[in-house]
């Protein structure tokens, strides 16, 4: 590998027979991108002559390339396409003519093989007895020693530090040859299995294969999960049919679920989802507690949905590079944590105010409220990840509208990105005007209101220590004998909100003197009535 080549992560191999025209100079500059990206080249002949002599016509100005593609992503079907996309990426970046005539996906799979401790045998007792045939008593103590030897080997008494791995007769096999070291084969030894779960007859499948089983398991537990706790929430036919679809995804669950190991392990396995279906639905379903309410289909449609946004949000930082994070996420933390830590804390309150006609300095909130509402905000934020989860899992599925190099895809990403920020604000707003409203029709109908992020509006008897005509009412009417909502003091002002006009109003503190009332249906009664005086 030369000085320019640089070591990248990736997923997957593909073959790629590249075909680069333009004589030695392109030739030698395909050859410094191929080493730029970590592309080792295999190997190189002209067109028409070695492998492709008779299949492509001889061009003296074009070079056939065997260059084996690294990316990032899923193997399927498309996988391979990918690869040549990248090529294709390249050609655009490098402006060199070059094209895929061909692309093979490589298997990198790997293989799971069982792993094995090796321990002594010297303890166990023999086989047979010295003394001829023993008896029912000697029968009985010699299983009873055997018994207690094999448990002293699965707690490990035994071992002697060597560590093998392959099928049971592989591992004995091994574990019993001699090494070039000078260790000498040995026969008093055998092997235990290094994890419980793992027996001999189990045989695991390759790594990715196995991962893409356990993911579709998953999948299909989330959704007889979710169908089950629509079916709890209909009634009539329609509870029958997603009570129905339910239980067509535990089939298709109980299904995947005992295809996880190459061989052996099925009846395990199939316990196992069956127990584990069991444990989610009686979560979701309330089950295990009278008083544990069960999931709406609302609250499991977030649940599925934050999941999925984590997953595809994982899957697209793990394909960014040192330079997109430096590009892009690193500005872009550095921006949100600035602004929202100025700011955010100050918008639901804000928005809270305007939908009840005060200012925002009416409404004096403690630090830590406003700390929660800026989470609020920010929750309604995280619904912005639903456009770069997407991406993410697009970009590792190789869908096609997500090509490398495209201009399309940053349209594409700016248009959804800009629908969803959007929707975050229709949603803080109406988070706003929900809560503003349930204030006014608690005030209508002379109940406590709820509070909303620190603002806790009380019922309050207002006694003026002035005479009433020097009352500084502001943008109402003071009735002294009618208890008011108090949503305290901003300044020099005591806000209040009138529940007959449904309007608030200000009166200074210096003029006024505040009162629980005791319930707000009743009149405040004040025994020195002094504002009537004049």
């Amino acid at each position: 590998m030369g000085a320019h080549a640089v070591r990248v992560r990736y997923d997957q191999r593909a073959l790629a027979l590249v075909e680069v025209r333009g004589g030695q100079r392109d030739w030698e500059k395909a050859e410094d991108e191929f080493e730029r990206r970590g592309w080792p080249v295999v190997t190189s002949f002209a067109r028409g002559d070695d492998l492709s002599a008779g299949v492509l016509t001889p061009d003296p100005d074009s070079r056939l390339y065997c260059v084996e593609v690294h990316l990032m992503g899923a193997r399927n079907s498309r996988t391979e396409r990918a690869a040549a996309w990248r090529v294709q990426r390249l050609a655009r970046t490098a402006r060199i003519e070059m094209y895929v005539r061909r692309c093979d996906l490589l298997d990198v799979d790997r293989e799971q093989l069982t792993e094995w401790r090796v321990h002594s045998v010297a303890h166990r007792p023999p086989l047979r007895s010295p003394h001829g045939p023993p008896g029912l008593r000697a029968t009985l103590r010699r299983k009873w020693a055997m018994a207690r030897a094999r448990l002293t080997e699965r707690r490990g008494r035994h071992d002697i530090g060597t560590y093998v791995s392959g099928t049971a007769s592989e591992a004995r096999r091994l574990a019993r040859m001699g090494m070039p070291t000078g260790a000498p084969a040995r026969t008093d030894v055998d092997v235990r299995t290094l994890h419980g779960r793992e027996r001999g007859h189990i045989v695991l499948r390759r790594e990715e294969d196995g991962k893409r089983r356990q993911y579709r398991l998953m999948a299909w537990l989330l959704a007889m999960t979710s169908l089950a706790v629509v079916a709890q929430h209909q009634s009539g036919s329609r509870a029958w049919f997603w009570g129905m679809c339910a239980a067509a995804c535990f089939a298709g669950s109980v299904r995947s679920g005992s295809r996880i190991f190459l061989s052996g392990g099925r009846a395990p396995s199939v316990v196992i989802v069956c127990l584990a279906a069991s444990i989610l639905l009686g979560f979701t379903l309330g089950w295990f507690s009278s008083e544990t309410e069960a999931l709406t289909p609302l609250q499991m449609l977030v649940y599925n949905a934050s999941a999925l946004t984590a997953i595809g949000v994982w899957l697209l930082i793990r394909q960014w590079t040192w330079g997109e994070w430096l590009t892009w996420a690193a500005p872009l933390v550095f921006t949100a944590l600035v602004s929202f830590a100025v700011a955010s804390g100050s918008v639901l309150h804000a928005l809270y105010a305007d939908a009840l006609g005060l200012d925002p300095e009416d409404l004096d909130v403690p630090g830590i409220w406003q700390v929660l509402a800026a989470g609020r905000l920010l929750s309604f934020l995280s619904l912005a990840l639903f456009v770069p989860a997407g991406w993410g899992i697009a970009k590792h599925v190789h869908a096609s509208f997500v090509r490398p190099g495209e201009d399309t895809n940053v349209l594409l990403y700016v248009a959804a990105q800009t629908l969803v920020i959007g929707l975050v604000a229709v949603l803080a707003v109406n988070s706003a005007n929900d809560a503003a409203e349930a204030v006014k029709k608690a005030a209508g109908e002379r109940k406590s209101p709820p509070p909303y992020f620190g603002v806790d509006a009380e019922w309050t008897c207002v006694e003026p220590t002035v005479a009433r005509k020097q009352l500084n009412v502001q943008g109402g009417e003071l009735r002294p004998g009618l208890p008011y909502l108090s949503f305290g003091v901003a300044g020099d002002d005591v806000v209040l909100w009138d529940p007959d006009t449904a309007e608030p109003f200000k009166v200074p503190t210096g003029q006024v003197r505040l009162l629980p009332a005791k319930e707000p249906r009743e009149a405040c009664d004040f025994p020195a009535r002094k504002w009537e005086q004049q």
